[in-house]
């Protein structure tokens, strides 16, 4: 049988290359003849999501940069280290630039047999109807409009804004944050000399993009700066799906959950999500199952309270700290610095951090 997805993204792409690994012929179908994808996105990628990623999917060591230790200050403190991730390996966390990721995926698919990507119009979707289970990966689609538009929607008020720096060249191994009090500021290292920041501001503040290059310029303290690169920016919200699937038609990626930027987790959960949908697939296919709507029921029993408690948690982080952005107090990042001494609950949150919660 074949398995259609929805949308040319990076996650329908992802997803693409792990079915076809199974032997499952895959269509992808998509509105967008080109679809583009900015250059200065990364996405981070947790060890154990890395070892499943190159082991099922395909191989990315290539495209990494491996990160030892991640380490979080707050400007309430004066910029004191609050807490540090890590585990003595040699990888904690991986950062990938988006387009070089997708890049890979689409190269590696366009010469697969078991694959085929077909350009469609919106307006006449009766073609869909050959398909026993639909995969969509579309945030935009009509089918997402018509079908999955119940959503917990949270808007924080935010803008993310995304650039990449060059610096002079040093052993750059280590990402830190920084609860500033605009909001929290990412610095995640791509090589020797670059750098990814994503910096998260309150609408408040009304900043335009000579004043985001200043602030990365005046809250960074570690690298030599020589350029920052064009700055994009998007809104920030987080979103759980009410309804993961209608009838034999199940949603996908960001369509089914999105979080804040500031752990680093949006993409990890979809790849945590891969692999319980493969699980799923391989039971029923070694069952001489078909793979149809009960692919979709089972997914959604297993995966969404795990998801929205995940969710959640990130959610709540940001709140806490936001309260103590607005206050001034720094209650919380004291409270964070005290327990960061004690190394089983810091091995807990490691572990959250790359498995997610209950996997």
């Amino acid at each position: 049988m074949t398995v259609c997805i929805l949308g040319n993204n990076l996650t329908a792409l992802t997803l693409a290359k792990a079915l076809i690994n199974c032997e499952i012929d895959v269509d992808i179908l998509h509105s967008k003849k080109i679809y583009k994808i900015s250059d200065t996105r990364t996405i981070g990628i947790t060890k154990n999501n890395i070892d499943f990623f190159n082991s099922n999917i395909i191989n990315i060591e290539k495209l990494t940069w491996r990160l030892k230790k991640i380490e979080i200050f707050s400007e309430t403190l004066n910029n004191e280290k609050l807490i540090n991730f890590e585990t003595g390996k040699d990888q904690l966390f991986s950062i990938i630039r988006n387009y070089k990721l997708f890049r890979l995926l689409e190269k590696d698919l366009s010469k697969n047999k078991y694959f085929k990507s077909i350009f469609i119009n919106e307006k006449n979707l009766s073609f869909l109807k050959k398909y026993e289970l639909i995969i969509n990966c579309d945030t935009s689609n009509v089918i997402s409009k018509r079908y999955f538009s119940k959503k917990i929607i949270k808007k924080y008020n935010s803008w993310a804004h995304t650039a990449i720096i060059t610096h002079d060249k040093i052993l750059n191994n280590t990402a830190f944050q920084i609860f500033t009090k605009k909001g929290p500021l990412a610095f995640l290292p791509i090589s020797s000399k670059e750098t990814s920041i994503v910096y998260s501001v309150h609408n408040l503040d009304n900043l335009k993009e000579e004043n985001i290059e200043q602030l990365i310029k005046d809250k960074n303290f570690k690298y030599k700066i020589k350029g920052i690169g064009k700055i994009n920016s998007f809104e920030l919200e987080s979103l759980n799906l009410r309804s993961y699937y209608h009838n034999n038609i199940l949603a996908f990626g960001d369509l089914l959950h999105k979080i804040h930027p500031l752990a680093g987790q949006g993409f990890n959960m979809t790849i945590r999500d891969i692999k319980i949908l493969l699980d799923i697939i391989k039971k029923r296919l070694d069952l001489g199952l078909p793979l149809n709507s009960s692919v979709n029921s089972e997914f959604q029993k297993n995966l969404k309270y795990k998801n929205f408690l995940f969710s959640n948690g990130v959610d709540l982080i940001h709140e806490l700290f936001n309260i103590e952005r607005k206050t001034n107090i720094g209650l919380l990042s004291n409270s964070v610095k005290l327990i960061s001494n004690y190394p089983f609950i810091n091995k807990m949150f490691t572990k959250i951090a790359d498995r997610g919660v209950l996997f």
